[in-house]
């Protein structure tokens, strides 16, 4: 290339590059893609049914224990049949009706079939009391009816097994009046209605109950539930539990949440005294999503009625009858003139459990220990061994009686009650010191015993009165004059009765107590007095009425028969 050209070439590329610079920028090259679709059917709108947690929060604070928790006892609900009689819902199956009657006036619609009879009720602010067999059901619908609007409405504590209980009559052989048409139902909230009714109707024939024979072969099973008791914290204690039951008492339930399993198909079981409170729990927990609750028919009261264990409490009815039962000839006594022999060849552990005042005026027999009946249970790091002989008096023999059934009752196994108490021991002739006191009882160690057999039997004998439940011959013979007339219970056997005996008096072997307390007054608050031939046997059967069959008004004869006769008051001999 000539020098010419490559100048001219130069130029070009000069030229062209002054002419890029002046150019326009290219546009940048832009992806295009499709327009978003534009929406145009309406939202989903996510209908939000009842708070079943709130309902049930509101209820539950609705029905406090000073009101029995919305229950009304049979003897109350008795009375007020007899006077303004509210009205009365039997809910239970009609085959039910058939085999174990009803309550006369009753009106019977099945707990599935209520809420579709709205119109078969009263209205919303009449006085209504709803029942079934142990007052599981009618703890649900009367929650139903509570949440409905129905202001004035109770369950039947119990139930009809509660009414029988408590000896009231029962309609038999024939059907309730079929139930009439007596209002224009009121609902209010309708989705609350439909909620309610659909648990009501899909009701299975257990009505998510289980029996407390069922529930105990759960408590053997590989995979145990979750056992809920929602009694107070002092029912609780006092009356023992389930053992692993955990404590969320009824009025705090919805703010202890945190105790119940977060999986909601987690196995439950609910429970209380006598089904009400664990009908009612149940419900809301299957109507907050729990899908495998139930609710332990009958309460602990039935799981006891079914000799099931209880953990922190005695089954003290079958502790005293087989005690009494079983009770050997002799009682567990021993005669003045056989004692004083025993002092002086292998002496037991003497033990006086009369009152200081009295040891002061009527003096003691040689060796004694003296703990006052009240404060012998706290004392036992003063007694023996549990196998050592023990011997105790009192003055007559009543409350020597009592400390040694309790000393039984904790496994001390060789303890006697003198026969007559330091009256019989005088009136044997025997030697008694005066003028100065038994020694000091010596601590030793307590032995292991029951501790809530002894909680029970400390508390009994620690709040004995004066008197320790005893009454006078004289007394009785001007009780037996007024009103009202003390009902005599006469535990002896037939050939001492047949020696003598206080006129209108039941006459029932001690060992056959157990066995006949039907033929008792049906009044646990009336007058009863029980007597023997010293006063030992009418002790035991005084303190078992008091302890388990909750008679409030039993005393014993102080002295027996013989502390009758000897007052000269009238006897009838056969």
């Amino acid at each position: 290339m000539s020098k010419k050209v490559q100048v001219l070439f130069g130029l070009f590329i000069v030229f062209s590059m002054i002419l890029s610079a002046c150019a326009p920028a290219a546009e940048p090259v832009v992806e295009m893609t499709e327009a978003p679709a534009i929406v145009t059917e309406a939202p989903v709108v996510v209908e939000v049914g009842p708070d079943a947690q709130a309902l049930f929060t509101a209820l539950v604070a609705d029905l406090p224990a000073d009101k029995g928790f919305g229950t009304v006892k049979p003897a109350a609900l008795n009375e007020e049949l007899a006077d303004k009689a509210p009205f009365l819902l039997d809910v239970r199956e009609a085959a039910e009706v058939e085999k174990d009657g009803y309550i006369e006036g009753s009106v019977n619609i099945p707990v599935r079939d209520v809420l579709n009879n709205l119109d078969k009720l009263p209205g919303l602010d009449e006085p209504m009391v709803v029942y079934c067999g142990s007052g599981h059901r009618g703890g649900m619908m009367l929650s139903a009816l509570k949440m409905l609007g129905y202001t004035n409405i109770r369950n039947l504590g119990g139930g009809l097994g509660g009414w029988k209980k408590a000896n009231l009559s029962v309609v038999t052989g024939s059907m309730p009046a079929a139930p009439a048409a007596l209002s224009t139902p009121i609902v209010a909230d309708q989705a609350l209605f439909e909620m309610l009714n659909g648990f009501f109707t899909a009701m299975p024939d257990d009505f998510y109950s289980v029996k407390s024979d069922k529930l105990g072969e759960e408590l053997t099973s590989a995979t145990l539930p979750t056992i809920i008791d929602v009694r107070t914290a002092d029912e609780f204690s006092k009356d023992g539990y389930i053992e692993g039951a955990v404590n969320v008492p009824f009025n705090d339930f919805f703010a202890s949440l945190d105790q119940v399993p977060a999986d909601k198909d987690a196995r439950i079981v609910v429970l209380c005294a006598s089904g009400h409170r664990g009908s009612i729990i149940m419900m809301a927990l299957r109507l907050m999503g729990y899908t495998d609750v139930v609710n332990l028919a009958g309460g602990l009261g039935a799981w006891k009625t079914a000799n099931m264990p209880v953990v922190g409490w005695v089954n003290w009815p079958v502790v005293w009858n087989e005690y009494l039962t079983n009770i050997p000839e002799g009682y567990y006594t021993v005669k003045a003139a056989d004692l004083n022999t025993a002092l002086t060849e292998n002496p037991p552990f003497l033990l006086d459990v009369r009152e200081v005042s009295e040891i002061e005026k009527d003096g003691y027999i040689a060796g004694a220990v003296n703990i006052p009946v009240r404060e012998v249970l706290a004392n036992l790091d003063k007694l023996p061994a549990l196998d050592q002989p023990i011997v105790i008096y009192c003055a007559s023999g009543a409350r020597g009686a009592m400390v040694m059934a309790a000393l039984q009752f904790l496994g001390y196994t060789d303890v006697k009650n003198l026969a007559g108490g330091l009256g019989g021991w005088k009136k044997a002739e025997l030697a008694v010191e005066t003028g100065t006191l038994p020694a000091a009882p010596v601590a030793g160690t307590a032995p292991e015993v029951d501790a809530t057999r002894l909680a029970n039997l400390t508390t009994f004998l620690a709040e004995l009165p004066e008197g320790f439940y005893t009454v006078k011959a004289a007394d009785l013979n001007v009780e037996l004059t007024g009103t009202p007339v003390p009902f005599i219970f006469d535990v002896r056997t037939a050939d001492e009765v047949a020696a003598g005996y206080i006129e209108g008096a039941l006459h029932i072997n001690i060992n056959d107590v157990s066995a006949s307390l039907a033929q008792l007054p049906t009044d646990k608050a009336a007058p009863i007095v029980v007597l023997c031939q010293s006063g030992h046997r009418g002790a035991l059967v005084m303190m078992y009425l008091r302890m388990t069959g909750g008679y409030t008004n039993v005393r014993n004869l102080a002295g027996g028969m013989n502390a009758w006769v000897a007052a000269e008051l009238p006897v009838v001999v056969k």
